[in-house]
């Protein structure tokens, strides 16, 4: 969840999130069992409830975004693509998308996500379908530094944002992926990481976390890859215009954890 890098004009792009962010989420209330709070876990905690159909029949996903940052429908329909490929729910993905104004909190903590979260989150898990929060904020990660910018974080169990603003400034312009295609690879590589991706919730089947960097795959074509920081990190990374594809050994993965 920390560390996938990419370079756009020499800038480095982390695709994931902090280790502060990992540390403050992994230190939620792991012991609560009730409906209102069992959105508080680690990141990776509620992988097989996201997989499997277990427990859940179907999947539900809340997306806010601040006006002026809301995803390309592209982008959704690629997500939910992703979800109805990777995961097994019978009764099926939906998708509830709202705008908010923005809550002035410009650049995001933790716990500034944490607030918005309570503040404007409205579905959770029922005994029969997961709700997934997905917040596209209005403006950049508080953990940016001048060699690196976060694009995205997968902060709780069922809970990830997208620092849309910074991706519309890092997209469609000459030398600069597409909007969809650079927008599509960090919601789901988030959205891997809720998975349990890599080794972080859903076990491996093979060795194949990369050492160096925890949580992510060592195959460096796949989606949960840790793409090192070049002048052309980002074209290697989305090369040929495509959205990096999960390697077989993550999909092992989850497949042994209830997904397809």
């Amino acid at each position: 969840m920390k560390h996938l890098l990419v370079s756009v004009l020499f800038l480095t792009i982390i695709l994931s999130c902090s280790k502060d962010d990992e540390s403050k989420a992994s230190g939620a209330n792991s012991s609560t069992t009730s409906v209102s709070t069992s959105n508080t876990l680690p990141a990776g905690q509620s992988a097989n409830g996201l997989l499997s159909n277990a427990k859940f029949q179907s999947t539900v996903v809340e997306v806010v975004y601040v006006s002026g940052n809301e995803p390309q429908q592209a982008s959704i329909d690629n997500f939910v693509n992703f979800l109805e490929e990777r995961t097994n729910k019978p009764n099926g993905i939906s998708v509830q998308k709202r705008e908010i104004t923005s809550p002035g909190l410009s650049p995001y903590s933790f716990e500034d996500l944490v607030n918005v979260e309570a503040n404007f989150r409205t579905l959770f898990s029922s005994e029969s379908q997961i709700a997934v929060w997905a917040f596209f904020a209005d403006g950049a990660s508080s953990s940016n530094t001048g060699t690196g910018t976060v694009l995205g974080t997968a902060y709780r169990n069922t809970s990830f944002v997208i620092y849309e603003e910074t991706i519309q400034d890092l997209s469609d312009e000459p030398l600069e992926p597409s909007r969809e295609l650079l927008e599509t690879t960090v919601i789901l590589h988030e959205f891997g990481h809720l998975l349990g991706l890599t080794n972080l919730g859903t076990p491996l089947q093979t060795a194949h976390e990369d050492t160096t960097h925890p949580k992510h795959c060592d195959v460096d074509t796949c989606l949960m890859f840790w793409k090192a920081e070049t002048g052309s990190g980002v074209i290697d990374l989305i090369s040929g215009g495509a959205v990096p594809s999960l390697d077989g050994q993550c999909i092992a993965d989850l497949r042994a954890n209830g997904g397809r």
